[in-house]
């Protein structure tokens, strides 16, 4: 804590004695809560330390006095045998409640009860055994392939090699790190100098990904196993209950927190007892697991486009903290926008020392009256982001100060502009230098090139080298290069040159996302890339394929498709569900720059390929081609991109709604709007089963 003086540290007790006495009337007389428990606690430690220096300050009515107060790309991948699903979470005892009743309505004459397990905050793994040996271990990935990390996952001892009977299954569960070896490990980490991890589950995530076998079996990982996935059981168990102690049975451990319950009521008071005893496991959690028991039922109930209906996560409330914030800066992104940050005094959230939060923009700075000095709330947005989430302006001193947005680029000085009511303040400079870093880190990152070893540090070495200036140069880089970095040696330089020729292959959607072009971001450049698939002229693919073909020469351009989304129309992505003009017009207004169409040009050169994607025009003729399919529903087999993806590859054509030029319409459950709409236009509805047999 800050040294304070003594007439500091009064002026803050008598502050602090008010405001917790104030929660303590909320709390336990009026039951409600005016703030976290959590965040309440901290601002109690605060004033028992104030207290501790200052003894004298001490008084009778404080609430210290009071008794009873409650205080990458490298490893190769494998498909999965069964597809992996996201587990929909549940926050409240009212959510709970929501999702049972759409269980009852989907499901009225069924009967079921509960199991509960913990949600372990881990790796999710899944593991294969043929004849009962173990064959491969993986990674959950995207839900149909993982990384292989068999070489790893041999090194824990609570992994059998060999099953107790000699099956073919398939099993997942959590990979985890206890919390002693987690605290064990960051501080050997320290004593080395290295980079310490921030939580127990980046930990367990780094250990299993190491490429040496060595490091991961000295890490102390475990792991619980709690799903059966596909097997050769001539009776599989009925129960989520049997098929745990189908695992015991087999040589697996399994968590011994469970339970299982008759009602909600009974699921409702095994989170509120994991809740008062998380502090004392082992290993760390964020909540429960709820999946209706029987096994039966959970197929009948089916899944939602990434979720299964009949289970969930009830998740424990974000954990909350208090602190002060001792700065605002501003950090400029990619697209030029300013970005509010609080520096704040570092405190423990979730499991990690937080030193920094996001303001978001200058409008929630002026809504929530925030101030240099204030005292203030902060939760991790989703367990992820920080954020302020209230100022406790009760513990103001005076000496707070308001702060000034700029009015110009605090990195090149330009002028700024607000746009959308001033939520946006953005540098009009579109050379800026931070924007620029911005654009870089971006293409380098996990969801676009997906370079490994290429983080900001290393691209801030080389911008300072003058070894980089746009993002082709990453594939330019030598070993000479990156030996003038620090702590670059042969082994470390090998492995980032390795890296960067491996990302030189890339899909559609990540290349698109990965230019950094203003409004589209991951789910946007998905779309776009889909659309050139089912656009794309026969004229321009023989066009390219003239260019591939000719003796000697080699194309200026990575695909196909990228000679179509250098040509295309706003209007034409307007069809595109989701798009509206500003969307459209940025992206078209990209591609006609110069500066970016050399760097297309560029990245042709340099290597750089557009993985192969089966165009519909060139696929021999099949029930699809040519036909035009809307999607209405959740589907039980499909997630919905993946019925897209199965549609476009057997030569038909998405639309995004029911028009007179539709032919089908793919129905699955609970149908929206354009079910009606379809049947006003005499459209064939196409159910799940007749679509599977036209696929097969």
């Amino acid at each position: 804590m800050t040294q304070v003086s003594h007439d500091q540290a009064a002026q803050r007790i008598a502050k602090l004695k008010k405001l917790i006495q104030e929660w303590n009337y909320h709390y336990f007389v009026q039951d409600k809560s005016i703030f976290s428990e959590a965040a309440r606690d901290d601002l109690k430690k605060e004033l028992i330390d104030l207290e501790t220096s200052y003894p004298d300050l001490i008084t009778s009515d404080s609430p210290s006095q009071r008794i009873g107060s409650i205080l990458s790309g490298r490893l190769p991948k494998h498909a999965h045998l069964s597809r992996k699903w996201s587990l929909s979470d549940i926050f409240s005892w009212e959510e709970l409640q929501d999702w049972e009743e759409r269980l009852r309505r989907l499901l009225p004459q069924a009967k079921w009860n509960y199991f509960c397990e913990l949600k372990i905050d881990g790796l999710n793994v899944s593991l294969h055994y043929e004849k009962g040996k173990l064959v491969r271990a993986l990674t959950r990935g995207d839900g149909v392939m993982g990384e292989d990390i068999t070489h790893t996952i041999k090194t824990l001892y609570g992994v059998p090699l060999e099953l107790q009977e000699s099956h073919d299954v398939e099993v997942s569960g959590e990979v985890y790190m206890p919390q002693k070896s987690f605290e064990k490990l960051n501080n050997k980490l320290e004593k080395q100098g290295e980079e310490v991890f921030a939580n127990p589950r980046n930990a367990a995530a780094g250990s299993v990904r190491q490429l040496d076998p060595a490091i991961a079996s000295t890490r102390d990982l475990a792991m619980f196993i709690y799903t059966l996935g596909k097997n050769n059981f001539p009776k599989p168990p009925p129960t989520q209950e049997k098929v745990l102690e189908l695992l015991r049975k087999l040589g697996f451990s399994t968590s011994p927190h469970t339970h299982l319950a008759y009602t909600l009521e009974g699921v409702h008071k095994f989170y509120q007892h994991i809740e008062k005893i998380r502090a004392k496991l082992p290993f760390h959690i964020d909540g429960i697991v709820v999946k209706v028991n029987e096994l039966d039922i959970q197929k009948q109930a089916g899944f939602t486009a990434k979720t299964p209906r009949a289970m969930a996560a009830y998740k424990f409330t974000a954990e909350e903290a208090s602190t002060v914030i001792e700065g605002i800066t501003i950090q400029i992104g990619r697209t030029g926008a300013l970005t509010p940050v609080a520096e704040l005094r570092a405190v423990d959230l979730a499991g990690s020392t937080v030193k920094r939060a996001t303001l978001h923009n200058k409008r929630e700075i002026e809504r929530k009256d925030i101030r240099i000095g204030d005292t203030v709330i902060i939760h991790k947005a989703g367990d992820i982001i920080p954020e302020i989430i209230r100022v406790l302006p009760e513990l103001r001193t005076g000496k707070e100060k308001s702060f000034r947005f700029p009015t110009t680029c605090p990195n090149c000085h330009s002028a700024t502009i607000e746009e959308n009511e001033g939520t946006i303040v953005r540098c009009t400079n579109k050379k800026c230098f931070a924007q620029h870093r911005e654009q870089l880190i971006h293409a380098a990152s996990k969801k676009a090139f997906d370079i490994d070893g290429m983080g900001p540090q290393v691209i801030d070495q080389l911008l300072e080298r003058d070894l980089i200036t746009d993002i082709a140069d990453f594939f330019l880089l030598k070993d000479e290069d990156l030996a003038t970095l620090p702590l670059f040696k042969e082994k470390k330089i090998t492995k980032l040159l390795q890296a960067a020729e491996a990302a030189k292959h890339i899909k559609l959607s990540r290349f698109l996302y990965a230019l950094g072009i203003r409004h589209i971001g991951e789910e946007t450049a998905r779309d776009i890339a889909l659309f050139a698939s089912q656009h794309v002229h026969k004229e321009v693919v023989q066009k390219y394929e003239e260019m591939f073909n000719h003796a000697g020469r080699e194309p200026k351009v990575l695909h196909p498709l990228i000679i179509f989304l250098s040509i295309v129309k706003a209007e034409d992505l307007l069809s595109i569900s989701g798009f509206g003009e500003e969307t459209s017009k940025s992206f078209v207004a990209w591609w006609q720059e110069k500066d970016h169409q050399h760097l297309i040009e560029k990245l042709s050169h340099v290597g750089v390929r557009i993985e192969a994607l089966d165009l519909y025009h060139a696929k021999k003729k099949t029930f699809f081609t040519d036909k035009t399919f809307v999607i209405t529903g959740t589907l039980k087999n499909f997630g919905r991109e993946q019925a897209k993806e199965e549609i476009l590859n057997s030569g038909g054509i998405i639309q995004s709604a029911v028009s007179s030029k539709t032919n089908y319409l793919l129905c699955g459950e609970e149908p929206g709007s354009k079910l009606k709409k379809a049947q006003e236009l005499g459209v064939i509805i196409l159910s799940e089963k007749e679509f599977m047999k036209h696929l097969k």
